[in-house]
């Protein structure tokens, strides 16, 4: 409808040049959007701004012209074109086109939402990014949840997409925690212990020289594979930490078509910055650096005074190896804000190596997660893992759960409900800002939550149910005339799904699902859906059940959050 009416526009205006109402202009794009105010009708244009300037005349006048000539085309399904002051039009639908979107939400079901905008394309998002012999924190789940939910925007608009996840297995935090293990004498068999000998060899190595020495010369060990003892080490932590992770991503119903780990990149990446010595980085006390200034960023070394390779040289040679593994048209990751100005350098540089990558490379930055205790650090070993994090969910779910006098709840239902608790507080803020996480209130089923929304989809199931009980099937004979609202709100979820892809940002759908899930439970409230007395309309009161039903599960899993059939 949106584009039916920008086409028709353009055609007025074309019709006012052709009659010499209006002089001859190139018209510009023309844009028509949602109203703020339901009042204004349904759609509305600001064209006669743009105008303005162009015809020597005030938009409201050249609104009321404009709007005239839409007029007399009897535009179908449009029932009043009007011209507001200072120049808006505005148009309002006929009930007749709510009801079509309505037969056409029951009819593509699963599908509904669904365009074809990126059709052809091929996007690569990498996303969570955790660290072998470091916890899977709070922020890898907030990557996840993140980069998960674009993966199926993404993925809903048409394009063919890439779920890549890179990880740090080498480096640093590896040689600390390798470190912490020998001192502590733990096995590097024991997940907990692991992250334990890492903020240990963190803390140590901060106020001692010679054991950051040691842990310095350990690390060029693990790089060059040359102690056997601490390879063995080594890979059975590497091997421990990978197998955690892949546990954690089943319960948050994430898979992933590609792994990069650092141990694959770091070499190449070491060997295309040294080639570009000279051109691109400098030698400066016996390190590599990228110089930013000249492009508005900050110095960053990418190879060690030790000859080692930073992040930022394993983040060039994780480029080529994704254009030379499975390449793009899109690479996007998602990381913390806090690595920001890290990225701008690095797509910088990557750029200027080679200029295939102008314009593929693009980071979408998320906030923080707040706890009452604040941001959380794996380095001073105060970190809330993910795993606990979900495990404290989980609990919650199965108390509210019990609560609700629902006896032998599957253990996929409480964990759906948790995960959906988690995601939804992340994902109704906008991407960059930070979240204050409370798990009661993210767990609750009356408040603005995901685990309110699986509750409302429930109940259209419940519904549903009921009306088959009672021989009652979905039907159009007879309209509900208090159901406008709730058909005006259901129509709105394309436009909310292209908008929300287009911009990078789930929080358009999840806040658009709340909306949709208060309008319904009103609905329900006033209105006796499933009722004998009256089969026409309880007939019609269901279709708008099953289309509420099928956009909340869409919308859902566009959030990577499964909604189970009973609650």
């Amino acid at each position: 409808m949106q584009k039916m009416i920008e086409q028709l526009i353009i055609k007025g205006i074309k019709e006012l040049q052709k009659k010499g109402v209006w002089s001859n202009f190139n018209i510009p794009i023309i844009t028509v959007e949602r109203p703020k105010d339901i009042s204004h009708g349904d759609w509305t244009t600001s064209i006669s701004f743009v105008l303005a300037k162009e015809l020597k005349k005030s938009p409201f006048i050249i609104a009321e012209e404009l709007a005239e000539e839409l007029t007399k085309n009897n535009i179908k399904n449009v029932s009043e074109i009007i011209a507001v002051k200072p120049g808006y039009i505005n148009l309002t639908l006929d009930r007749e086109a709510f009801v079509k979107e309505l037969q056409k939400i029951i009819d593509d079901k699963d599908k509904y939402g669904a365009n074809n905008k990126l059709s052809g394309q091929k996007i690569s998002i990498e996303y969570t990014q955790p660290n072998p012999f470091k916890p899977f924190h709070i922020g890898h789940l907030m990557s996840n949840t993140i980069g998960e939910s674009l993966s199926c925007i993404i993925e809903f608009s048409g394009a063919n997409v890439e779920r890549a996840n890179y990880q740090g297995d080498v480096g640093p935090h590896v040689a600390k925690a390798i470190w912490g293990l020998q001192k502590l004498g733990y096995e590097p068999t024991d997940i907990d212990k692991i992250g334990k000998a890492y903020a240990y060899g963190h803390a140590v190595a901060e106020g001692d020289e010679n054991v950051k020495k040691e842990i310095d010369a350990l690390n060029a060990v693990i790089y060059n594979e040359s102690d056997e003892d601490v390879m063995k080490i080594y890979n059975i932590g590497r091997t421990e930490t990978l197998e955690q992770f892949e546990k954690i991503y089943k319960t948050l119903g994430t898979s992933f078509d590609q792994y990069y780990f650092e141990s694959e990149t770091w070499c190449d990446g070491e060997k295309i910055v040294r080639e570009h010595v000279g051109d691109i980085f400098k030698e400066s006390d016996g390190a590599i650096i990228f110089e930013g200034e000249e492009y508005g960023l900050h110095t960053r070394v990418f190879i060690t005074a030790q000859g080692l390779p930073t992040y930022e040289a394993k983040e060039v040679g994780l480029a080529f190896l994704k254009e030379k593994r499975s390449p793009a048209d899109l690479y996007i990751m998602t990381t913390a804000v806090e690595q920001e100005e890290y990225f701008k350098v690095v797509k910088k540089v990557i750029e200027l190596i080679d200029e295939r990558f102008i314009g593929k490379l693009q980071h979408i930055a998320h906030g923080m997660m707040q706890l009452s205790t604040g941001k959380m650090s794996s380095r001073s070993g105060n970190v809330i893992t993910g795993e606990s994090l979900i495990k404290d969910a989980q609990k919650v779910a199965m108390e509210k759960m019990s609560e609700r006098a629902q006896e032998n709840v599957m253990q996929d239902t409480i964990d759906d409900i948790a995960v959906a608790g988690i995601k939804f507080s992340i994902l109704k803020q906008r991407a960059g800002k930070n979240i204050a996480y409370d798990v009661d209130t993210a767990l609750s089923f009356n408040g603005d939550s995901g685990p309110y929304l699986q509750y409302t989809y429930a109940r259209c199931k419940s519904v549903m149910q009921k009306a088959e009980e009672s021989e009652i099937k979905p039907s159009f004979e007879k309209k509900c005339d208090n159901s406008i609202d709730i058909e005006k709100l259901l129509g709105k979820f394309p436009e909310v799904v292209e908008y929300s892809c287009e911009e990078y940002a789930p929080h358009h759908i999840a806040n658009y699902l709340l909306e949709l899930a208060h309008e319904y439970n009103s609905y329900y409230a006033k209105n006796m859906i499933v009722n004998v007395e009256d089969v026409n309309l309880s007939a019609y009161r269901l279709l708008v059940t099953i289309a509420v039903s099928h956009v909340i599960k869409n919308g859902m899993a566009l959030l990577g959050i499964r909604v189970p059939e009973q609650m």
